[in-house]
């Protein structure tokens, strides 16, 4: 037992230290200006690029941490995969709460969070977040023009940000970025148990001045594996059999439960 405690305190150890050292390239690469690194101001990397999905998932954190050539702030976005989402309005009718309407919000993302080393409004003005998305406010997510009117827009888009903030998909909060140092930083980015799978971008803004002077875009990946992975393909590739297995297995334990109370 003892044994393993100490295995996992070296595993642990070597993390830090594997991660110190990166931190420790990038920073040398930024203070001496490789020649691959001219053509941008920001580097940036993640602890891991695969978050895994398996029973028992409680949500996972990613160390995200990178170094500048010149001092500024540092703005990250991270953005899951997009998809329609069915929104529903109920309305009291009678006495009885129904849905009395409803709208179909394409290209919304699954997951949005941001982190910034300052607040964003003493970062930069309004229209370099709005260029940028920076903040969900600015998130293109409104049904068309066609479907509904401006004020109507407005109105599924506050709600349908609320039921994401509820979720836990769009974070209320923005997440800190920290400096060691002026060039070196560091934040952590947290996903929730209930974050859909997918590739994910992770955007790291350079700005001075209010200015973006450096961007990048690193993936991430967000996907299951295991038993709960050839579950989740068979019932998408093969969804008429996987309907017929669910109704048998209902049945046949729906029967022994029946024998079991008979006999009991």
């Amino acid at each position: 037992m003892n044994w393993l405690h100490g295995s996992c305190r070296l595993r642990k150890m070597g993390m830090r230290i594997g991660v110190i050292l990166i931190i420790g390239i990038l920073a040398v690469t930024a203070f001496y200006r490789i020649p691959s690194a001219r053509a941008s101001s920001l580097v940036a990397d993640l602890s891991d690029h695969l978050i895994a999905i398996t029973t028992g998932f409680s949500g996972a954190s990613v160390l995200l941490f990178g170094a500048t050539e010149e001092a500024g702030d540092i703005v990250v976005i991270v953005r899951g995969p997009s998809y329609p989402v069915l929104m529903h309005r109920k309305s009291r009718v009678a006495g009885i709460w129904i849905n009395t309407a409803s709208m179909t919000i394409e290209n919304v993302p699954g997951f949005y969070a941001i982190a910034s080393s300052r607040p964003l409004e003493e970062i930069t003005g309004e229209p370099v977040r709005r260029r940028h998305q920076m903040g969900v406010e600015y998130l293109p997510i409104a049904p068309p023009p066609a479907k509904a009117s401006p004020n109507i827009a407005e109105q599924w888009k506050s709600g349908l940000i609320r039921n994401q903030q509820r979720s836990g998909l769009f974070p209320q909060e923005i997440g800190q970025v920290s400096f060691l140092g002026r060039r070196l930083f560091r934040t952590r980015i947290v996903l929730p148990a209930n974050v859909p799978t997918g590739t994910y971008l992770v955007e790291v803004f350079h700005l001075q001045d209010g200015r973006v002077v450096s961007a990048q875009t690193t993936p991430l990946s967000v996907s299951k594996i295991g038993v709960e992975a050839e579950i989740f393909d068979f019932a998408q590739n093969r969804a008429a059999l996987y309907g017929v297995i669910a109704i048998l297995v209902a049945l046949v334990a729906g029967w022994l439960g029946h024998v079991v109370f008979r006999k009991g």
